[in-house]
Order: C-alpha cells, then sequence, then structure tokens
C-alpha cells in the first residue's frame, strides 16, 4: 500500500463530523470518503443526514448513494472499495479523508478481514428462529460462552452482529475473533492521521441527539420512510430498513405502535449507537480524542492536521 497519508476523522453520531471534513477542504486538497453503512443506501437522506447533491459538488465525497436500499453492503466491500478509492485520490494528487462513525469499517481497513465464511441462509434462519422464541440477549448469552471476546464488543440488542458472531462459530467451529486476530491491514504502513470527535460530557451529545431526531422529523423524515415502504421490495428485514430510525418508524407504518413512540424508540436507539461508537472508539489506540464541543475546537484540529501533513510532506510521502 502506498506510503502517501490517509487522514482519519470519526466519533459518534450527532458531534458534527461532515462539517468540520468539509471546512478542512478549505484548506486542504481533500476528498472524503464515508466510512457509514447507512450513507451508501440511495434514498436514505433525511434520516442519514446525508451531505447535499450541492456540497458533494463542491467536495468530492465517495462511498455515498451508491447501492439500492434492496442490496446488502459488507465489511468486507467497504475495505475493498475504500483501498482502491485512496490509492485512485493520491494519484490525483490529493489527500483521502475517511470520514464516519461505521467503527466495523474503520477495523477491518485498519486490521484487515478475517477468511470468514460464507453467509449460510440455512443457519441464519435457524438463528432468527431462535431469536423469536428466546429473545436477541439469550443468544448474546451463547455467544458469551462460545466467543467472549465477540460478545464484550457486540451489544446484547445488536442482532445482526449477534447473528453473524454465532454463524461463524456454528460454520467455522472457530470464534470470529480468533480468525480476525490473524489478519493484517491491506493499508499497511500508511502513515495516518487518526484523530476521533468524543464529548466528556454524554448529556450535552444526548441533548443535541435529541434536537437532531426531532429536526429530522420535521423536514421529513417520516415520509421519506413512507415512500421506502411503500415500494413493495423491501421488508424489516433488509440492512438498510434496519438503520437506527428507519427501523423504529417503519415499525411505525407497520402498525406496531404509534408515531410518538416510533420516535421516542429511534431517540433511544440513537442514543444507544452513539454510546456504542464511544466503546469502540475508546478500544482503538491510535485515535486522538477531541472534545468537538469545547471552545476553539475545530481550530485545535486544524492545526494538528497542519502539523501532521507538513511532516509528512518534509519526509516526501505527501501527495501536496
Amino acid at each position: 500500500m502506498t506510503r502517501q497519508p490517509v487522514l482519519v476523522l470519526t466519533g459518534p453520531t450527532g458531534t458534527g463530523k461532515t462539517d468540520w471534513a468539509v471546512h478542512l477542504a478549505e484548506h486542504w486538497p481533500l476528498e472524503i470518503v464515508s466510512v457509514d453503512s447507512a450513507l451508501v443506501y440511495r434514498g436514505l437522506d433525511i434520516g442519514t443526514a446525508k451531505p447535499s447533491r450541492e456540497l458533494r459538488a463542491r467536495v468530492p465525497h465517495h462511498l455515498i448513494d451508491i447501492c439500492e436500499p434492496t442490496e446488502s453492503y459488507s465489511a468486507g466491500r467497504f475495505v475493498a472499495d475504500a483501498v482502491a478509492l485512496i490509492a485512485a485520490i493520491h494519484e490525483r494528487g490529493r489527500l483521502p479523508l475517511l470520514v464516519g462513525g461505521t467503527m466495523l469499517y474503520f477495523r477491518a481497513l485498519w486490521r484487515g478481514i478475517a477468511p470468514l465464511p460464507p453467509a449460510s441462509l440455512d443457519v441464519r434462519q435457524s438463528i432468527d428462529a431462535r431469536a423469536a422464541r428466546e429473545g436477541w440477549p439469550a443468544l448474546h448469552e451463547e455467544l458469551a460462552r462460545l466467543d467472549p471476546q465477540s460478545a464484550a464488543r457486540i451489544h446484547p440488542n445488536d442482532p445482526q452482529r449477534i447473528q453473524r458472531a454465532l454463524e461463524v462459530c456454528y460454520t467455522a467451529g472457530r470464534p470470529i475473533s480468533e480468525l480476525q486476530r490473524s489478519t493484517r491491514s491491506p493499508l499497511g504502513d500508511t502513515p495516518m492521521g487518526a484523530w476521533a470527535l468524543v464529548p466528556p460530557n454524554r448529556d450535552t451529545l444526548s441533548t443535541r441527539l435529541e434536537q437532531r431526531f426531532h429536526e429530522m422529523m420535521r423536514l421529513g423524515f417520516l415520509d421519506e420512510v413512507r415512500g421506502l415502504h411503500a415500494r413493495g421490495d423491501l421488508t424489516a428485514a433488509h440492512p438498510a430498513v434496519r438503520a437506527v430510525g428507519y427501523r423504529q418508524l417503519w415499525q411505525h407504518l407497520d402498525a406496531k405502535f404509534s408515531l410518538s413512540e416510533a420516535v421516542r424508540r429511534g431517540i433511544t436507539a440513537t442514543r444507544q449507537l452513539s454510546k456504542r461508537q464511544m466503546t469502540w472508539i475508546r478500544s482503538e489506540p491510535g485515535l486522538e480524542h477531541i472534545d468537538p464541543f469545547s471552545d476553539d475546537a475545530y481550530a485545535s484540529w486544524m492545526q494538528r492536521v497542519d502539523v501532521f501533513l507538513r511532516q509528512s510532506r518534509a519526509s516526501g510521502k505527501s501527495p501536496c
């Protein structure tokens, strides 16, 4: 992999990563590579806080609107796409800035993808049937017995990841955490400046997330989900529909509970997502933390980026 530098900006949802990235593009020749498992889907706009087309026309963004919501997009596919994009951006003499909060994708890029067995429909259906009878927390307890390391990273209410970890245990006969430890990063020894926006006061972020959800509703989030619901080719099982906020409004449209309850659950799910993201971030030793809500936070970050890139350029590794 190239020795030219890569920039990373991550953090929990609602911390302003996109705004920071776009402002930085005013100072350096950047192209943004999205690291977000929901932004890949066309038609998921309001609920994902997707950057506008005008903004994407002004600052190049990649890995946005590349899939139909009927498709699945995996960490393995992300790594292949991101590695190719990083090389192409460097060839254009520009800087790749990886921005997003899907920590599974970041970890796959930084540590590599384990040679996992392919998905098994029979096994997944069996796991889903058990979850319907016993509940996902019970299956999480089983995962804790089979693969304690994976269970420690996976929330008991995260069915997609519990299902995949159990599936690997059943089909490979080895824990997914064991398989992942034997991998190497496709980025090799690429110089990387990596920062995470981590508010020390969780209450401040929690309030902002609630306000943002209500603003999304005002902008037409329910109508957006209603349009997806009316397509006829999507179900609650599709990964796009399982995205935070979409899942709860979809359940409202399925008459499972009222709109006010869907909004309440959506806000709760968003807060839970941010908590999981911060847990992942704190487990990554290579990230420098910044309080995004402190005075002069962005200016301080920009100075750190400048220092990193000037040092890279002085060592002959920068495309700028």
